[in-house]
């Protein structure tokens, strides 16, 4: 099994969308709407060097989306196929985002998770993000959360 690594290219945009589609569905009914990531523009994300893919086994299996900021890099969206979960391709990626935003000189990086995503807001509080606030955009609460890289 050979887990690969890259930046996504127009040629993935079907299988990115897939990825993100199945990975945040089962949230619809808890949310009452597509979360943020279902609606993203993936195309343009792709065009502007955002969007990372893992494969397994030749598969695009996990997408992440990173965007600098001025004082912290955007943790934007992580997804792993839900028939792909437990394989560690979610801690590829969380660990690749955690390098980017070194090698791009930040100090930390920053992500937000629906407020309903309890299990989200608990797996990066174990992994060494701290909630910084909850607000209301665009209609969904979100709750902001950053960690110290180095």
């Amino acid at each position: 099994m050979t887990k690969e690594l890259r930046a996504a290219t127009s040629d993935d945009l079907g299988a990115v969308e897939d990825v993100v589609r199945s990975a945040y569905c089962h949230y619809v009914p808890r949310i009452g709407r597509e979360p943020g990531p279902m609606l993203d523009d993936y195309n343009r994300l792709i065009r502007e060097g955002r969007v990372h893919v893992v494969e397994d086994d030749g598969v695009v299996r996990g997408v992440l989306v990173l965007i600098p900021q001025d004082d912290a890099m955007l943790l934007d969206n992580v997804a792993v196929s839900p028939a792909a979960q437990g394989l560690g391709l979610g801690r590829k990626l969380l660990e690749f985002a955690e390098r980017a935003a070194v090698n791009a000189g930040y100090q930390s990086i920053r992500l937000y998770t629906n407020e309903a995503m309890t299990e989200n807001i608990e797996l990066y509080t174990r992994i060494g993000y701290s909630e910084t606030h909850r607000v209301e955009e665009k209609g969904l609460r979100r709750v902001y959360m950053v960690k110290p890289v180095r």
